[in-house]
């Protein structure tokens, strides 16, 4: 057994079953790849894999425990790496992280700008996509760190670590019929169209939870996963925009007002999580504390080696967590 072949099973899952496309992404050949598998398989006396003709078609029973303890080896592998890196060069290094537009637009910069600059030799990777597929990058080990605000808690081999909360404003054109509404109200709001996030991005479902429980249809006329895109089918006239109010700028939004709506709405928290059982290098826990200054590296190693749930919820219990 190698620890190539590993690579081969878990990064065939990884990829829905296509060779070709698992191939590409190692650098290799298609066929190197399924003769590999079909080593191990032959090793190991099982299938893996079912096929039709050349093609695998899905994953065994006994496939899906061995790409299970493949991913954990492989994980263990990476941490060996780290702790190697970590003691022979601690300033040098790599760090990827995957959030949503939001993050990446209005929050992240300033942390970004202070840690590129403490750490000009640690190459820093930012992707971009919906909380599910940053989710899943972190847990297959794509990127170190997913910070979100949607569906992290889907995901139980991920660390989740509660960093800020904030709540939302309503956008509209200067002149708005709803800038003379006070106080504003769910259902001066529900009388428009409304132009907000796409469902599963930045708080939606709280967006949405608000208008059931007040028993109103929030109109929902365009929807989009950028604030920026947002904010510019408001001007366009399309609607009433809903977003953080962290994605609003006076200076540079002119011709929007923006109507404070925290009243209307549960505050959303945002986290950082990195899949359990990863090391962490120096240089990842200042940048976790750098985004969310009370989460130290105390903090952080004590929320790792804690597993029970009711344990973990009374380390922030109490804790008032900064908003944006």
């Amino acid at each position: 057994m190698k620890l190539q072949q590993l690579r081969y099973i878990w990064e065939v899952a990884r990829h829905g079953l296509n060779v070709s496309a698992t191939a590409e992404s190692l650098y290799t050949s298609q066929p190197g790849v399924s003769k590999q598998i079909r080593q191990l398989e032959d090793e190991l006396g099982v299938l893996i894999f079912q096929r039709s003709g050349k093609h695998l078609t899905e994953v065994t029973k006994a496939g899906a425990a061995i790409i299970d303890v493949a991913g954990r080896i492989l994980g263990e592998v990476e941490n060996i790496r780290r702790i190697a890196q970590e003691n022979s060069a601690a300033t040098q290094g790599s760090l990827s992280i995957a959030t949503t537009h939001t993050q990446a637009r209005y929050v992240l910069p300033p942390t970004i700008k202070g840690f590129i600059a403490k750490y000009p030799e640690v190459a820093l990777h930012m992707y971009q996509g919906t909380p599910l597929q940053i989710s899943e990058l972190a847990v297959n080990r794509n990127v170190d760190f997913a910070i979100a605000t949607e569906a992290l808690e889907l995901f139980d081999n991920l660390v989740m670590l509660p960093c800020y909360r904030w709540n939302r404003s309503i956008i509209v054109p200067d002149g708005h019929p709803l800038t003379q509404v006070k106080p504003l109200t769910l259902d001066a709001i529900a009388r428009y169209p409304i132009v907000t996030y796409v469902f599963g991005f930045t708080g939606r479902s709280q967006l949405d939870d608000a208008f059931t429980a007040a028993g109103l249809e929030a109109k929902v006329a365009f929807s989009a996963v950028d604030a920026d895109v947002i904010k510019t089918y408001v001007k366009l006239g399309l609607g009433v925009g809903i977003i953080a109010t962290l994605a609003y700028d006076a200076e540079e939004d002119r011709g929007l007002t923006a109507l404070p709506a925290s009243h209307l709405f549960d505050y959303s928290v945002t986290k950082i999580g990195f899949r359990r059982g990863t090391f962490l290098r120096g240089y990842m826990y200042e940048f976790i504390e750098r985004f969310a200054p009370h989460l130290t590296r105390d903090v952080v190693e004590r929320a790792v080696a804690t597993t029970d749930r009711e344990e973990f919820d009374r380390l922030f219990e109490g804790l008032v967590l900064p908003e944006h």
